[in-house]
């Protein structure tokens, strides 16, 4: 298993990063939109918690700020029907503490927000995971979405479907190595990738 991987950011394109280590091997990381907010610039030293998934049709790398994201990340991929896409949705929309939060709390109509993650997924996560997440809600990680989760709501409010807003904001936080500023910086941005046609 590739439990970690560190070296220097080569290169962001919206949900992913790649990580070029010092032996000159690059891996392609999946990252939650929290995690490629508070990604360093290109060209500096990056080290990530890593799960790798592996599929029938093929294999994938999931990046974590640390080892609790992982673990948080591990816990919702066991959940039936819960794969790797749908636990990054969760945690690109909510961070590892309010999904905690809202599992143990069995908040459906919080879990149901979540792009692709219907009442029942929502239920079903709830039912398998609420004695199971503690660890998550009590930890005193720092918050992994600030300005990122703060646009993300507003395109929503504006009338955008969450995966297309979620495409845009990654592709403003990767075109500036994830400096892009504060929320209103990050919206207005965005805005004008959704409005180019």
């Amino acid at each position: 298993m590739i439990a970690q991987v560190s070296g220097r950011v080569a290169a962001k394109h919206a949900d992913r990063v790649l990580v070029q280590t010092p032996g000159g091997l690059g891996y392609e990381i999946v990252v939650p939109l929290g995690v490629m907010e508070r990604l360093p610039a290109v060209g500096e030293s990056v080290t990530l918690a890593t799960e790798l998934v592996v599929r029938e049709d093929g294999w994938a790398l999931y990046g974590f700020l640390d080892e609790l994201g992982r673990r948080f990340f591990q816990r919702l991929i066991g959940v039936t029907g819960v794969g790797p896409k749908l636990a990054v949705s969760l945690v690109s929309a909510l961070g590892v503490e309010r999904g905690a939060r809202a599992v143990q709390e069995r908040n459906i109509a919080l879990l149901a927000s979540v792009s692709g993650i219907g009442k029942k997924t929502a239920e079903r996560l709830a039912l398998e995971l609420a004695d199971k997440v503690a660890e998550f809600v009590d930890a005193a990680a720092a918050p992994v979405s600030g300005a990122a989760s703060a646009a993300l709501q507003a395109l929503e409010r504006l009338g955008y479907a969450r995966a297309e807003a979620d495409r845009a904001l990654g592709a403003v936080l990767a075109a500036d190595g994830g400096g892009a500023g504060d929320a209103e910086t990050l919206v207005r941005r965005a805005l004008q990738l959704l409005t180019q046609t």
